[in-house]
């Protein structure tokens, strides 16, 4: 049985919608009243595991899922061996540097050396400042980085954003972008080499449901 490994939040029901258009329907992880972390397809040839939208590569690299889908964010982040199989195109957001609207600083570069960054993801904002040579201290929060600067634990965080409310409704603004994100179908290298041409044909049909991109 094909297993399949789904974030829960805000690429859940696109994600659904998709592997529907492959033949596979997950539809019970959208219903509300459901409390089950594992559902079959209705055809009985897959199934779908609910979790947490970092965990989606960690199923798959490990061989418990076949086949996932996750931001790319999670993906530059954790840098778990997966195959990357298609760009969904949906769920689409940047991660960006934010500072507080009146600290006067507009890129980056402008930010002094030694200064605390915070952020959920410690290996992309160290990757974009080690680039930059630009020496810094990351720290690491797991919940509303925006309280960083607001709170002084930090001059800056780097975190994603999709619409910027929550940065604006903060006193924050972003100053400098990463990189975009959008969700990826992701496979198990191994499970894809074997493949005798069920996971592909998935593959395919989201494909194909996939609108194209400019």
């Amino acid at each position: 049985m094909i297993t399949v490994a789904l974030a829960k939040g805000a690429l859940l029901a696109d994600s659904v919608s998709r592997f529907a258009a492959a033949g596979l329907d997950f539809s019970a992880l959208l219903d509300g009243q459901n409390r089950q972390l594992m559902v079959p397809s209705r055809c009985g040839r897959a199934r779908a595991l609910l979790v947490r939208n970092a965990d989606v590569p960690v199923y798959v690299a490990y061989g418990r899922a076949q086949l996932g889908v996750v931001g790319d964010d999670v993906l530059r982040e954790h840098q778990l061996p997966v195959s990357q199989l298609v760009d969904l195109g949906f769920g689409g957001c940047r991660m960006a540097v934010a500072v507080k609207q009146k600290s006067g600083y507009r890129s980056s570069a402008d930010l002094p050396a030694h200064c605390r960054i915070a952020s959920k993801f410690i290996r992309c904002a160290t990757a974009h400042f080690s680039a930059m040579d630009l020496p810094v201290e990351v720290i690491h929060l797991t919940g509303s980085v925006e309280l960083g600067p607001i709170t002084g634990i930090s001059e800056a965080i780097v975190d994603l954003v999709a619409t910027g409310r929550t940065l604006r409704e903060n006193g924050l603004v972003a100053i400098e972008d990463l990189f975009h994100s959008t969700a990826r179908l992701i496979g198990h290298p191994l499970s894809m080499r074997l493949d005798r041409g069920e996971l592909q044909d998935i593959a395919d049909r989201i494909t194909a449901a996939t609108p194209a991109t400019v």
